[in-house]
């Protein structure tokens, strides 16, 4: 279906938050005269990005649908070719739309993944300063729950997955690139478990807030000295947690997870005023 020029207009000046491009008598207002900037008033490029996004949900097309041409776009969109290759390219850029060389080439719809989704919130809470307290005041309220969700759900072959990442840390690390490495591939625990919900938000956002807390400990140097409380206690809590999981056990498993995130954030943020201490002066 091939929408009228105009309508695709006033779609796009409405994306930008006005109806009109105009005021109501006609004339340009000051602060839209040549020269002025707006705040918050996005561009013409990404307004018509949206548009072909509007335009391709309600057509339901799926990833691997081939995009009109450009010549097409340019006139269902009624928009000029520089417009309208500045908005491919931030469908590009968003993951939204491949393009193919060659023979059979072309535009095509594109599916952001979610290792792309993430490592682009990343780079947004990178500056938010965010504290193991603030991760780990979602966690509390969201991993029980994911918890409790697959038990007496998952398949042999996904509990022995489990099992293998604990297998990788049975002692306690004996230096601090150890107790790292430890440290990461513990949170890899609660990404596969994250992983194999049925969830996918609910998996998005805990597999989310495992990366972020591994990337924290890293580049605040939280896994240094080596803990081995933390140690310990966490592999006793994943351990008796896949017990649960592979017995059905929903109530159990919930509570098993709920100790384990307040022990886990006690421990962490004791380490956290630790690694503070050392460059507050005395």
């Amino acid at each position: 279906m091939r929408y009228p020029v105009p309508l695709l207009r006033a779609r796009i000046c409405s994306l930008s938050g006005s109806a009109m491009e105009h005021s109501p008598s006609g004339k340009t207002p000051p602060e839209r005269r040549k020269g002025a900037s707006v705040p918050g008033r996005r561009s013409r490029p990404v307004r018509v990005a949206e548009a072909i996004k509007d335009w391709v949900v309600e057509r339901n097309m799926q990833k691997g649908d081939r995009l009109p041409g450009e010549a097409e776009l340019m006139a269902r969109f009624g928009m000029a070719k520089g417009t309208i290759r500045e908005a491919m390219r931030i469908l590009q850029a968003q993951g939204l739309v491949e393009t193919r060389t060659g023979p059979g080439g072309g535009s095509f719809v594109g599916e952001v993944t979610a290792d792309r989704a993430k490592a682009l919130l990343a780079n947004y809470f990178y500056f938010q300063d965010l504290s193991v307290a603030d991760i780990y005041q979602l966690r509390r309220v969201l991993e029980p729950e994911l918890a409790a969700s697959l038990a007496g759900r998952l398949s042999d072959a996904q509990l022995a997955e489990l099992e293998a990442v604990v297998a990788q840390y049975p002692d306690p690390a004996r230096s601090a690139e150890e107790e790292r490495d430890q440290h990461v591939a513990s949170l890899a625990f609660h990404r596969l478990l994250a992983n194999f919900s049925d969830n996918a938000l609910l998996a998005f956002v805990v597999s989310f807030m495992a990366r972020i807390l591994a990337d924290l400990t890293v580049y605040r140097r939280l896994y240094d000295p080596p803990n081995r409380d933390l140690h310990a206690r966490g592999v006793a809590f994943q351990r008796d947690l896949i017990a649960a999981l592979r017995e059905g056990r929903p109530e159990e498993a919930r509570a098993i997870m709920t100790a384990h995130m307040q022990t886990a954030e006690a421990l962490m943020q004791a380490q956290e005023a630790q690694v503070l201490r050392r460059f507050i002066p005395e």
